[in-house]
Formats: structure tokens, C-alpha cells, sequence
């Protein structure tokens, strides 16, 4: 936060007494002049402490005017700064900031230094006023309005900290600048703290396409799967994902995963899944080596079994009353890189409909076209599943995955 922590640029310049009394701009009697030159002179040498033990002297003189208070609170406030108090130096800079005799094209300066303070002073509820004070006249540099909602979120505004970050980052994607990482981690951290699940997902989803870390597509799969409502189906489906994203964290995963494929057909899909796994060193170790070594071995088995009959129910499947048997044999295909057979086939199958759950269709073939690296349309026919039962969310995660991988 470095760069957010604003103090006036440079020191006051004094000249002399004599020559503020010849100019119609306001001026300073010539006992505060002294104390202010000798006060400032000293904060040119970076001598902030000294500076704020000079300006006691200018606090003891007495009648002071509203312009000499308000030279002495941007002297103080600047000093206080350098020597890193922040709690005065956000007083003094707010106090002259508010000051009636402020030059105008100084107070939005003033008022995003005193924010600064404030926020390095940890109150945060005075830098969220005064960075909103700046918007709302006009201020335009983009460092306060980044202060604004880390001070919102820090004073546990969480709602208008979402509302005016989200409003940042909209202003951002339209002027072409894109999002960066803190700004989408504060998103979606705002988004979680107030259990919005929708604004949360959209966060994460976000955070993937900029900035595709395995930790976020952790967070979103596990953020996607946590409900019980979600389809046990998936599961298999959850799995390519996670060997798409790089995420398969355990032997437990590689294991599950490959007898899925086993389970629905896809020996291929299960022998690659077992191989990665022992490249991994995640199978073939440990006190379940041998059953590891067994999966593996059928897998193989089913291989070769498929590669011997590959092709022979491809009539039975074009026959078959609905299009389940045809997206099947089609994803299989593809699986044993025979990607225009099996796409040809698996839209043949959802043309021909009567599916369990038509939706799943069109899921299956976009991770099939993911497979067969054609992501742009993959993400197209992924953006066509719906659902409310998790389906459509899989598919928009798929989606992410898609558009990276073309």
C-alpha cells in the first residue's frame, strides 16, 4: 500500500514576509513568518521531529488568522508525515484541507494526502470519508479510489466496498485496462464474507481468466462441488477438470478417477489417467502399490480389448432409439485421438435427443472439443448448457479451461 499512502508533494515555499504583504495573496504577520520559514527549512532537511518542535512556537502565538492556522497545519502535516506520525499528520493535512483559505487547486491534494494517513494510521472509517470527500469533488486519481475500497474493507463495510470495487473494475474492462490480481482477491474475498455465492463464483471466475493459478481453480471446483445438491454424475467430469487444470492433488483422485473411466467405457481416458498418476509419484508407491499395480494392469487389459472391437457397435449405435449410445461411442473416439469420428458422432447423438439429461450432452461435447484442442469452439457449445443443478456452473468452469487452451 506504499503507493496509496499520498503526503504533499515537496515543501512550502517562503520568500520573506515582506513580499507575501506585497502580493494580494493572503499573508502571514511577520512573527508566524519567522517560525513558519525556520519550521520549513528544517523539513527541507528532513528533519521532520525538529520540524513539529518548531511549529509549537507558531501554536503559542496568539489571534492567529484562518490562513496562518492553515500554513501551520500543512507545515505539521507534512513533518508529521516525515517523521511518521501518521495519526497528526492526517489531522493536520484534513484540518488544512477543510480550511477556508485552501487554495482550490490544493485541496484535492490535501485531501488525498490526509486519506493516506488516516489509512496508514489504521482508521480506516476517517481515509474512507475523506477518499469519497475527494471523489465526489472531482478527484480522478485511481490510487484513492483503490484506497477508498481497501478502507471500506478494512472498516468492515463490506457491502459498499463490493459495490464501489465492482464499479472500478467495470470502469477498467471498458477503458480496456484489465483487472489485476489484488483487485480481483479483494473481489472475491468481499464476495465470500458476505456469503454471495453468485458474486463470488463471477470472482473466481474472473481470477481464472486473468491470472489462472492452481490455488484458484481449487477454490472454484471446490466452491462448485461443497453443495450435496450437486450431481454425483459429475463426478468423473470434476476429474478431467482438475487433470485439465493440473490440480489432482492425491492418489486418492488418480485412483477414483480411473476407475470411473474404467466404469463408464473410457479405458483409454483410464490408462492415461493411471500413467499421469505414476508420473506424479502419487500410484505405484507406497502400501497400495500393489493395488495400484492391479488397476493399472486392468486398465491395459481393457485397452487392448477396446482397440480389438473399436468400430464394430458404431451401426448398433447410430441405430440406437436415442443419442446416448452415439455421444458415448463419439467421446470414446476422441479419447483414442480420433476427434473428427468422435465429434461427428457425438453430434449426430444430440441431434437425435431422447437423452436422460440433455444438458450433459452438450457438456460432454464441449469437453470433448477441450480434448481435442479446439477450445474456441468448445467454449462456444459450453455456453450453451443450462441447468440449475450444477451442471451449467461445471460447464462455465469448462469454459475457462477452453478459452486457455487455444
Amino acid at each position: 500500500m506504499k503507493a496509496l499512502v499520498l503526503i504533499v508533494a515537496g515543501t512550502l515555499a517562503f520568500s520573506s514576509v515582506q513580499a507575501q504583504e506585497a502580493s494580494k495573496a493572503p499573508s502571514v504577520r511577520p512573527e508566524v513568518g519567522k517560525v513558519l520559514q525556520a519550521a520549513v527549512d528544517l523539513l527541507k532537511s528532513k528533519k521532520g521531529k525538529e520540524t513539529l518542535a518548531k511549529l509549537k512556537e507558531a501554536d503559542a502565538i496568539g489571534d492567529k488568522t484562518a490562513f496562518e492556522t492553515y500554513m501551520i497545519e500543512r507545515v505539521r502535516g507534512q513533518a508529521a508525515a516525515q517523521a511518521g506520525d501518521a495519526s497528526v499528520a492526517a489531522h493536520s493535512l484534513e484540518s488544512a484541507a477543510l480550511s477556508s483559505s485552501a487554495p482550490a487547486g490544493d485541496r484535492q491534494t490535501l485531501l488525498a494526502a490526509a486519506a493516506g494517513q488516516y489509512y496508514m494510521a489504521k482508521d480506516y472509517g476517517h481515509c474512507a470519508d475523506l477518499a469519497s470527500r475527494y471523489l465526489k469533488e472531482g478527484g480522478s486519481d485511481p490510487a484513492l479510489r483503490t484506497l477508498y475500497v481497501q478502507a471500506l474493507y478494512l472498516g468492515n463495510n463490506l457491502a459498499e466496498a463490493g459495490k464501489q470495487l465492482a464499479a472500478l473494475l467495470d470502469a477498467q474492462e471498458q477503458s480496456g485496462k484489465p483487472a489485476s490480481e489484488d483487485q480481483l482477491q479483494l473481489y472475491s474475498d468481499i464476495c465470500l464474507k458476505q456469503h454471495d455465492t453468485v458474486c463470488y463464483t463471477v470472482a473466481l471466475e474472473k481470477l481464472l481468466m486473468r491470472y489462472p493459478k492452481p490455488d484458484y481453480w481449487l477454490r472454484a471446483i471446490y466452491e462448485l462441488t461443497k453443495s450435496s445438491s450437486f450431481p454425483s454424475r459429475h463426478a468423473l467430469d470434476v476429474f478431467r477438470l482438475k487433470l485439465a487444470t493440473h490440480t489432482m492433488r492425491s492418489t486418492g483422485e488418480y485412483f477414483e478417477a480411473a476407475q470411473l473411466s474404467l466404469q463408464d467405457g473410457y479405458p483409454a481416458e483410464a490408462k492415461d489417467t493411471i500413467d499421469r498418476g505414476y508420473a506424479a509419484g502419487l500410484l505405484g508407491t507406497g502400501s497400495e502399490a500393489d493395488r495400484h499395480r492391479r488397476l493399472r494392469d486392468m486398465a491395459t487389459k481393457a485397452l487392448a480389448e477396446d482397440t480389438k472391437t473399436l468400430g464394430q457397435d458404431d451401426a448398433a449405435a447410430s441405430a440406437a432409439k436415442d443419442g446416448t449410445v452415439l455421444i458415448n461411442t463419439g467421446f470414446n473416439y476422441v479419447l483414442r485421438s480420433q476427434a473428427d469420428k468422435g465429434l461427428a458422432m457425438m453430434e449426430q447423438g444430440l441431434k437425435k435427443g431422447g437423452l436422460k439429461h440433455p444438458e450433459d450432452g452438450k457438456l460432454k461435447l464441449g469437453i470433448a472439443l477441450v480434448i481435442a484442442g479446439r477450445g474456441q469452439q468448445a467454449a462456444q457449445t459450453l455456453a450453451t448448457v443450462h441447468g440449475t443443478d450444477g451442471t451449467a456452473e461445471l460447464a462455465r468452469l469448462w469454459s475457462v479451461a477452453a478459452r486457455q487452451s487455444h
